[in-house]
């Protein structure tokens, strides 16, 4: 590890939250996601105690942790994200959008087929189909094997023939 331990203890925290989120053990992971934040924020820590906040069926509180890792890292996309799919999630599609476009403008971003994926699904419950299609070929030209917009524009493009 590095030379900062508190960094080191919210990296060792963070590590041990996710395996058990993978496991499907969300109050140890919330429990480890917060000692992760204690020991040193990082925007990741509190996109991840949003996210394991979504899996319990707690979208505000998902709301409000991505909200607070945007305050840690505003360059970090997934929090803009995630909150895009947390407002889809909850009926409110024309507040999702601003968040999704800013997640496909984050300088920092590993994933950026997401948000185009989400727009999608935003625009094609909106039957604004032909917007719905240019947003999965857009997640398509940035991951080609991203199969659930594959299966979205299949989907779009039968129901249009």
């Amino acid at each position: 590890m590095g030379n900062d331990p508190e960094l080191d203890q919210a990296l060792e925290y963070f590590q041990r939250a996710y395996e058990h989120q993978r496991k499907g053990e969300l109050e140890q992971a919330e429990d480890l996601y917060k000692k992760s934040i204690e020991a040193y924020p990082t925007a990741e820590a509190h996109t991840f105690l949003g996210w394991t906040y979504s899996f319990m069926g707690r979208l505000d509180d998902a709301i409000a942790e991505c909200r607070r890792a945007i305050a840690v890292d505003p360059d970090f996309g997934n929090p803009y994200n995630d909150i895009g799919a947390y407002l889809i999630e909850q009926g409110s599609l024309d507040e999702a959008i601003p968040w999704l476009e800013k997640a496909t403008r984050a300088p920092r971003y590993e994933s950026y087929c997401f948000p185009h994926y989400n727009l999608g699904r935003v625009y094609e419950r909106k039957h604004q189909w032909s917007k719905a299609i240019d947003c999965y070929r857009r997640s398509l030209g940035l991951n080609p094997r991203y199969q659930l917009a594959r299966a979205s524009l299949r989907r779009l493009r039968a129901m249009m023939n």
